[in-house]
């Protein structure tokens, strides 16, 4: 992949940051900020990182890019498996150090790699005795 073309300003002034009409990503100590993924239904998809350089693509080419930690390496979703990852709108939280992306996806069963439309498939039993993981 070619270097960002797009170079994000610095964070300015909380005010600019909060009401601003400009992106101005918070990058944390690592490089990067935070992408929660829904379907444009709503549905939560998946929620991964993103650096200054995947930020970029998927804004230049509406296909979700992000940052894989373990891999150390940009990831264009999809480029594999086919479940590319179509940016229908983008939204960023109040500080800028978050960014949602509704998304329509071409292979809605393989959005996550274990087969399955969600990587959010396991829910955690809550109260005292709570914390056991049951899939869905």
């Amino acid at each position: 992949m070619s270097v960002s073309a797009h170079v994000f300003p610095p964070p300015g002034a909380k005010a600019d940051l909060e009401e601003g009409s400009v992106l101005t990503p918070r990058f944390d100590a690592a490089g990067l900020v935070t992408a929660v993924v829904s379907d444009m239904d709503g549905g939560l998809l998946m929620v991964a990182h993103m650096n200054a350089e995947a930020l970029d693509l998927t804004i230049r080419s509406g296909i979700a890019h992000y940052w894989s930690r373990s891999r150390q390496s940009l990831w264009k979703k999809g480029e594999t498996s086919g479940a590319l990852q179509t940016v229908q709108e983008m939204r960023v939280d109040c500080d800028q150090d978050a960014v949602w992306l509704k998304v329509t996806v071409a292979k809605p069963e393989d959005t996550c790699h274990t087969g399955r439309e969600t990587c959010f498939y396991r829910s955690v039993s809550l109260g005292p005795h709570g914390g056991k993981l049951s899939a869905r």
